[in-house]
């Protein structure tokens, strides 16, 4: 059973199609409690950092979390905005913590004046280094992307891939149980499908 966190900010309808399509049980988990009967978590995320980790900490989400992440060890996948809250910190409307489970700051991507912000599109990712988490899929696979900021990791053995976009900025971030993806597997067609399934066989 995978868990869901439905808390206001993530594409919630997209990924029950994914997962209804790809034949996964997914559990909606609307308050902290639904996080403790589940075995893998999803942690969707679309909008303000800020406005994101207000919201996880007054619904009781940021403790369980922690507690079923840190303590408990339970895998995680983070989308979008739900990667860059694992980072420690975004300077994103000023500076706001995060989860700090992944040493990193949110930061606003520093493009050349011919490329636009936000970051909308396709594409094709750099493979740091091997993970399940892309088992069957060609390296150059193209991924649908929607952001301004990025995750600037602290330690490069936590990046999975890059993309270049002006300049080279995280696309996925591993440690341990806890994955993330800049980018909308959601919305990545059969390729982004493929990362879904992988994620549900870890």
């Amino acid at each position: 059973m995978i868990g869901l966190i439905d808390y206001g900010m993530g594409n919630i309808h997209s990924l029950l199609s994914a997962g209804e399509y790809l034949g996964i049980k997914i559990k909606l988990c609307k308050n902290k409690s639904d996080l403790k009967s589940v075995e893998k978590i999803i942690l969707p995320g679309v909008g303000a950092f800020g406005a994101c980790m207000d919201i996880l900490k007054s619904s009781g989400f940021y403790e369980e979390l922690n507690n079923q992440v840190i303590n408990k060890k339970k895998i995680i996948l983070g989308i979008c905005l739900g990667m860059q809250i694992m980072a420690t910190k975004s300077l994103e409307f000023g500076e706001t913590k995060g989860l700090n489970w992944i040493s990193g700051t949110v930061e606003k991507m520093n493009v050349s004046d011919n490329f636009k912000l936000p970051h909308v599109g396709w594409n094709s990712l750099n493979h740091l280094r091997q993970s399940p988490l892309f088992n069957n899929l060609n390296l150059d696979s193209d991924y649908y992307f929607v952001h301004s900021y990025s995750f600037k990791n602290k330690h490069p053995n936590d990046i999975l891939a890059t993309f270049s976009y002006s300049s080279d900025y995280t696309a996925s971030i591993n440690k341990g149980n806890i994955y993330g993806v800049q980018f909308h597997p959601e919305k990545s067609q059969e390729n982004g499908l493929r990362i879904l399934e992988n994620f549900v066989n870890l």
